[in-house]
């Protein structure tokens, strides 16, 4: 069980990268995605249901490798930056490049910053608050994407 979830929290290895490992993991998110958009024909709300069934194994993994590691909040587990990566999918119109990389960017943005009350969910325990604060700044991330095209109207 501990290898399953760490190759789940890790998102598959993408928590290892050296620099930036959250920014791995939200380009993990989007190598899974893009097949699913190219092939399978997913719209954005596909992956916000995706994010919502992977949320509670998230938790899981993000718990048991925090236990492992006995770290709060290891740096490795990024199953978080995935599920917030694809909320924020969530909120483009059509899934072309621009909306692509706007998601990608702002949840990064989100992700960093923390705005209030994302920040506080950390304090959640154990995985729950590894995992919601990413979740939060998924739904800042799709509603800004939302807002940001109906200005520019991308």
């Amino acid at each position: 069980m501990n290898r399953l979830a760490l190759l789940l929290a890790t998102w598959f290895g993408c928590g290892y990268w050296p620099k930036g490992p959250g920014t791995a993991g939200s380009l993990g998110a989007l190598l899974v995605a893009w097949p699913l958009m190219q092939w399978a024909g997913w719209s954005p709300w596909h992956f916000v249901l995706l994010a919502a069934a992977m949320t509670l194994p998230a938790i899981w993994s993000a718990t048991l490798t925090a236990r492992i590691s006995n770290k709060k909040d290891p740096q490795i587990v990024v199953i978080d930056e995935v599920l917030g990566q694809w909320i924020a999918l969530g909120g483009a119109s059509v899934l072309d490049w621009k909306q692509i990389l706007g998601a990608f960017l702002l949840f990064r943005l989100f992700d960093i910053t923390k705005p209030w009350p994302v920040r506080r969910l950390e304090a959640l325990p154990d995985g729950t608050g590894i995992v919601c604060d990413d979740l939060a700044a998924g739904i800042y991330a799709a509603a800004a994407l939302a807002a940001l095209r109906i200005v520019v109207q991308f």
